[in-house]
């Protein structure tokens, strides 16, 4: 799988919501390598927008130049920009690349803070003119071209600066949210519900900086903007529900439901076990502390969520069969506690937490259907034992 560096030329946002924090954050989620140029420092949190200082340009462009020169980029992504002068010579730099480029015309904070002044906001263009995509939402769009409807003034900016405008509909009222990629000859739409939620702060900034992985790990840009629009999906659901405004999303929760990079392999995020006693089943996975995000008994099915987002579920029925060589196993960072624990509430084990000798340490219980559970610790032993295979070993087997 290709490492996507992505270069992220935008502002600080104290608070963490948006700007180089949700980058950074979006990025590294998905399997990317973040860098860095800082073009505004802000003070701000969930409520406002109290204090800007941009960066003098010639430690933009030096950010730029120290990391380009070293580590490479695959694709750019620009926000808050700071100021006229920073866009102007920023459009030049990235000229020079010949990596995807989305430009994030940030003008307006979410809590309605003014981010960019008139001649900033002309500047602009000069960014777009370089652009892969911009992904401007509908105030950015009306201010960007002076139009009141929104496809009019993408296909106005597609035409003035020849780059793809993706339109967001977030802005929009309604249950249902829809986006639309314009092109100079083509129109793509994404549909979707709305998530009700207060804690949204940097959506945007995240859906860019996502596209731009995407795009820098050899994706197209419609299944770019697709596989983005899923992750800030997950962000929001799983928003913390932090600050007294418009609070951040959960970047740090999105680990199994996008896939790392472009052509990632399979993930391993769900697996079903059988059953004959559904509620003896719920009881005893509940009591070892997964988390039953479904129940359905006139299914006889139910989902558990565990620590780290994969989902694990039993379906019964009176005459599954019990299988013998089927094991699942959870791993516990507090294995010895919880297994104490759990021994000491009546939960019988066939044998406590041992060292074993592939360096796991494990303990094994049975679950009311008879399927062996293991509880464990391995850490680094898991992926990185010191007999694992190395990369093309193997591959003369066949």
């Amino acid at each position: 799988m290709k490492l996507a560096r992505v270069l992220v030329i935008a502002g600080s946002d104290s608070g963490g919501g948006a700007g180089i924090q949700a980058d950074i954050k979006t990025i590294t989620m998905l399997g990317g390598h973040a860098m860095t140029a800082v073009t505004a420092v802000t003070a701000q949190n969930s409520t406002g927008v109290s204090a800007v200082h941009a960066i003098p340009t010639e430690i933009v462009l030096e950010q730029i130049e120290a990391v380009v020169e070293d580590f490479g980029v695959d694709a750019v992504k620009v926000g808050m920009i700071g100021s006229a002068l920073t866009a102007r010579l920023v459009a030049e730099k990235l000229g020079e690349l010949d990596v995807p480029i989305v430009v994030d015309p940030v003008m307006v904070a979410t809590s309605g803070a003014v981010l960019a002044d008139d001649k900033t906001v002309e500047a602009l263009g000069r960014l777009l003119d370089v652009a892969t995509l911009a992904t401007p939402n509908l105030p950015e769009l009306k201010r960007l071209t002076g139009k009141e409807d929104p496809v009019e003034a993408a296909l106005a900016l597609v035409s003035k600066h020849g780059c793809p405008v993706l339109l967001k509909g977030g802005h929009d009222e309604g249950e249902a949210v829809a986006d639309a990629l314009i092109e100079t000859d083509n129109m793509t739409s994404w549909q979707g519900s709305r998530i009700e939620t207060e804690h949204n702060h940097g959506t945007g900034c995240t859906l860019a900086s996502a596209i731009a992985c995407f795009l820098g790990s050899g994706a197209g840009l419609n299944e770019a903007i697709d596989r983005a629009r899923e992750f800030v999906r997950m962000a929001l659901l799983e928003a913390p529900g932090i600050g007294s405004g418009h609070g951040p999303m959960g970047h740090q929760r999105v680990r199994l439901d996008v896939a790392m990079g472009h052509e990632a392999g399979p993930r391993l995020n769900q697996l079903t076990i059988t059953g004959r006693d559904y509620d003896k089943m719920v009881a005893f996975y509940t009591r070892l502390g997964l988390r039953q995000i479904v129940d359905s008994p006139d299914n006889q099915y139910a989902r558990f969520e565990t620590s780290g987002g994969a989902t694990f579920s039993i379906q019964c029925d009176e005459d599954a069969l019990s299988e013998e060589n089927f094991a699942v196993y959870f791993e516990c960072d507090d294995l010895d506690r919880r297994c104490e624990k759990l021994a000491r509430g009546g939960l019988p084990f066939e044998h406590a937490p041992r060292n074993q000798p592939w360096g796991w340490r494990e303990a094994r219980l049975r679950d009311p259907h008879g399927n062996t559970v293991f509880l464990y610790k391995a850490g680094e032993m898991r992926r990185f034992p010191p007999w694992r295979m190395t990369e093309g070993e193997g591959d003369d087997a066949a």
